[in-house]
Order: C-alpha cells, then structure tokens, then sequence
C-alpha cells in the first residue's frame, strides 16, 4: 500500500505546505500504522510549526494524483519501506518521477528509511545506493533511519524538515 500525504504547517504567520509520499507499506508514521481508505486529515505540531496532513491513499490508481500536490509544497517527505527490497524498484520509479517534477525543484527533501526493526532491511546508506540519491543536486534532502511504530527517528526527520521550512 502507498500513500501520499500533503501537509501544511503554519510557523508563527508563515503556512507551509509539505507532501508526504509513501510507497509500500511505510504508512502513517505519526500515529496509529494502519493503511488508508480514501482521504484522511490529520493534524500535528513539531518544533513550534503546527501541520496539517491530508493523507491520500496512494494504492496505483491513486499516484498519478501526487503531482497536483508538489506546486503548494515547500518541504515533501518520502517515506522507503526499506524492509520490501523486491519494491524498490517501484519507489526508483516513483522518487524519479517526482524529482522530475518542475514544481518539486529546490524543494527540501527528507527521506525516511522506515521499517529498520525488520531484519534484513536496507541501511540509509544502501537506499541512498540504491536510489542513486547522491546525483540529487537541485534540492537540499537529508535521509534517516525511521521506525513507525516506535516513532524512532522521527524527531531527527521533522527536526531536519522545520530547519529547512524556516530558512526558506
């Protein structure tokens, strides 16, 4: 299952917008893991930014709907279900088709390589390999380990992202 979430976090009297991709089974990774039906709205505040997640099923069907978020997104996290290494293949195509989008250049871009209490997953390391993450040149992107259903490495990810959303 994927999803795509599109965020908007407000950061004293800025509003920022943030989408959030998910490919396989590396769902909502701020609350209960459970896969989405439909549309749902969540809300959540993190290093004094407060966001708003409008969380997407991303099934097939669904992930020709994520370029219509990538115009208001200022931040855009990518969560690899780094556990499933037969599906990488997919997150390849899906991450490149949306480094190819015009509106996600300049874009900060935090990876979370979800599900690393699965043994036998891929490192950080080996996603960025695997991703050819080093050619990125056109966007600041930060990859951290991440586990949703303890929350492990989430406060280094929405750290990276409020950093970048107040910069910009």
């Amino acid at each position: 299952m994927c999803a795509c979430r599109r965020v908007w976090g407000r950061s004293g009297s800025h509003h920022r917008a943030l989408t959030v991709l998910a490919v396989d089974g590396a769902q909502n990774a701020l609350k209960e893991v459970t896969p989405t039906v439909g549309f749902n709205v969540e809300q959540f505040s993190r290093s004094s930014i407060d966001f708003t997640v409008f969380d997407m099923s991303g099934a097939g069907k669904y992930r020709n709907l994520w370029e219509h978020y990538y115009k208001d997104a200022q931040a855009i996290i990518f969560v690899i279900d780094c556990s499933d290494k037969l599906r990488m293949c997919v997150v390849k195509e899906e991450l490149q088709a949306m480094l190819q989008n015009k509106h996600t250049v300049n874009v900060p871009t935090l990876f979370f390589a979800n599900k690393i209490d699965i043994s036998d997953h891929l490192t950080p390391v080996e996603c960025v390999q695997y991703l050819d993450l080093d050619a990125v040149k056109d966007r600041p992107w930060h990859i951290t380990p991440s586990n949703a259903l303890t929350g492990a490495g989430l406060d280094d990810g929405i750290s990276w992202i409020s950093e970048h959303l107040r910069v910009s």
